[in-house]
Parts: structure tokens; sequence; C-alpha cells
């Protein structure tokens, strides 16, 4: 059987793509691992990868296919990169996304020439939309995945890899609906076996993890995750085959792992990433993936809205025990509370907020309860501060 992604392919997407799509940079940070590097694809033009994958996709498309116009669906990374390619081609484009898709990728989708179209539900409820309206205005489906040209488009990023750091003996790679994993894959493994590509998935929505496990395609239940990019609950047919022939292991990792490396590369390189993106930084920092070779973690994207951002960086600081929230119960006399906060500015927090609570059911007559929410170093420097807590006769409560 003929291979469907093929290396030729992949090479001649990338010479087509000249002019249109940036040659990201390949960065390092001490702070997030010795043994790491970051190819830096949030920076790409509409802020991921997935421009190269839409550019390969709608440049192969026939004339009669150009003349009546495109349509795909997306939570909108998908979205901007059909949307601009189409544009810069001359041709419509219709995206459909989830209602629930990021201010900013619905807005950005638009301002690149994209007729947007917000359906009910999740992913896959905008893809059901997408082929309905294919059908019915005889528009050409982008898919954003399971597509040999938008696999082979993806796999560019595959040859970059390799020549930035031709070294690499290992490349991470976040998977949802399995295109830039099978691509990146192809393209590496058909010229460097020896180097491992390892997917990363979310914790709360692995499609592809479960289907490898399972050795068959499987839809999994839905749940939430700040992940956008990678929220796929069926893999595609085509990258269910070439994940499973090319990529060496899928990994999963947790929403606050995910928090924690978008705020460990803020704090490193100073770069911006999306959940789905930060999913490949996670699996590294966290030990999910072998840190002793070196690796490539490939950041796929930096569309994340402000709103978003802030809450994530609490739950990644709060996973990198960087900030923390304590109850403990205390003798309501006028000065233990001023004892309370001597104790913790003796071991160098610094209190964020205090809430003092008189009436609660759980306490005695003469006692309340006080909540304080601190910045900290790490986890030994909450661990040591619980226990002079506790050594001093304020008790920790749930």
């Amino acid at each position: 059987m003929q291979e469907q992604v093929t290396l030729d392919m992949i090479r001649q997407a990338r010479e087509a793509m000249e002019g249109i799509v940036e040659l990201t940079p390949v960065v390092t940070s001490a702070r997030v691992g010795k043994n790491l590097y970051i190819k830096s694809e949030n920076l790409q033009k509409t802020g991921s990868f997935k421009i190269r994958g839409a550019f390969n996709k709608i440049r192969n498309l026939t004339p009669e296919e150009a003349s009546r116009g495109v349509i795909a669906c997306s939570a909108g990374n998908h979205a901007q990169g059909v949307a601009l390619s189409a544009t810069r081609l001359g041709i419509r484009s219709v995206i459909c996304m989830p209602e629930g898709a990021p201010i900013l990728k619905v807005e950005a989708t638009r301002s690149y020439g994209g007729e947007v179209v917000l359906v009910p539900g999740n992913y896959d409820d905008a893809a059901v939309e997408a082929s309905r309206l294919a059908k019915e205005e005889g528009l050409t489906f982008a898919h954003p995945f399971d597509d040999p040209f938008v696999i082979a488009g993806q796999g560019t990023l595959g040859l970059e890899i390799l020549e930035q750091v031709p070294d690499v003996e290992q490349i991470v790679v976040p998977i949802g609906g399995g295109g830039l994993a099978s691509g990146v894959a192809v393209a590496v493994k058909s010229m460097r076996p020896d180097v491992k590509v390892i997917g990363v998935q979310a914790l709360s929505v692995p499609s592809m993890f479960t289907s490898v496990a399972n050795d068959e395609i499987t839809t999994i239940k839905d749940h939430p995750t700040n992940a956008d990019g990678i929220h796929v609950l069926t893999p595609g047919n085509l990258t269910f085959d070439l994940v499973n022939k090319y990529v060496d292991d899928i990994v999963t990792v947790s929403e606050d792992e995910i928090a924690a490396a978008i705020v460990a590369l803020l704090e490193g390189p100073k770069t911006v990433a999306e959940g789905a993106g930060a999913s490949s930084v996670a699996a590294y920092l966290f030990d999910k993936v072998d840190t002793s070779l070196k690796t490539v973690a490939l950041v796929s994207g930096g569309n994340v809205d402000i709103t978003t951002l802030a809450r994530i960086i609490i739950r990644g600081m709060q996973k990198a025990g960087r900030i923390v929230k304590l109850t403990t119960q205390l003798v309501d006399k006028a000065d233990n509370l001023a004892k309370l906060i001597q104790l913790v500015a003796d071991n160098g927090a610094n209190v964020l907020e205090v809430y003092h609570e008189r009436e609660v059911p759980k306490t005695e007559v003469n006692s309340c309860t006080v909540t304080l929410t601190l910045e900290t170093k790490d986890a030994e420097h909450i661990r040591k501060i619980c226990h002079d807590m506790v050594e001093s006769g304020f008790p920790l409560l749930d």
C-alpha cells in the first residue's frame, strides 16, 4: 500500500511555503530545562503552526474547488490558518467554530477574511455543521488534521527541527487530532529513525492516547480543558494510522501541569504559550519523557485570551508551589493574628490576602478561622510554613 503522506510531499510543501510561513526560532532556557530546546511556533504567523497545513491544503485545490471556496471547522488556530491562506490565494473561506472558542481566536479569524459560523457545543459539533454546509454550498472541506496535504504541511516543522538542532535525540509534540504529530513523525523518522517522537495529550481529553491503547479509533467523553487547541474527542483515520506507525509513545499531562508549564515559559524564555502549545513543555517538566535526552519541545501556539491567561497563571503558580492558600483556627485574642502573620513573615513568605471569619459552625465559640493566601518559593517552602504553623499552635484545616 502506497503511503498517503511522504517525505517528498513534505519537502514540496516546504518549498511552496517560502515567503508565506516563518522559520520560527529554537530557544533555550536553563530555568526550564538544561537539555530542553523550545521550537517557538507560537511566534508563527496567526500565532500557531496551523497555517502550514492550511496553506498546503488550499494551494492544492483544483481551479474548480478554488472557485467555490473552502470550509473548515476549528477551535481557532486552524481557522486562522485557513482564513489567512485562503485570503492570500483569493479564495472564499467559511469557518465553523465552537461557540466557546476563545474570543481572541474568533476575532482574529474574522480579521483574516474568514466568514465565521459559531456552533453550539464542542469541536465535534462544529465538524458536523461544517460537513453539512460543505454539501449544501459546494465548499471544499479543509480538515484540520485528517488530510494528507494538511499533515504534509505540518511535517515541515520536522524538517526545520532537524536542521536547527542536528543532534536532537527526542522531539515532544502536542497531539489533538494527530495532524501535527503525524507530519512531524513522518518527516523525522524518514530522515532520522533514531530520533524519538513523543506525543502529548491533555489528560482530560486523551482521545489519541486512548485509541492507541485500545488499538482502534475511540471516541472519548468530553471534559473541559485549558488546552482547547488539542480538544478533540475522536482522532482521524489517517492520523491514527500514522501515529501508530511513526510515533514512539504518547503521554498525558494534567491541567495543573499545563498551567505550570505556561508559567515556566513566561518566566524562563519569556514566551507566551496557549495550553495546547505548553503541553509539550509540561511533559518535560513533570518527567513524562526522558529528560536526559537532548529534547526539542514543540510549542505549537500562543493564542490565548488575556483573561484566560491570568487564571491559568494563578493555577500554574499553585501547581509549582508559588502560591498557596492555608486555613487555620486560632483563639480570638488581640495578638494571635499578629503572631500568625509574623510567623509567615519570619519564613520569608509574602501575604497576598487575609480572610478572617468568626461565625463558623465548626470552630469553638472563642475561636475563628483565618485563610491566608501566600506567595511562596516552592513546595518545600510551603511544607516548612505548614510545619511551623502547627508547631506554634495554628492547626491547619481542610
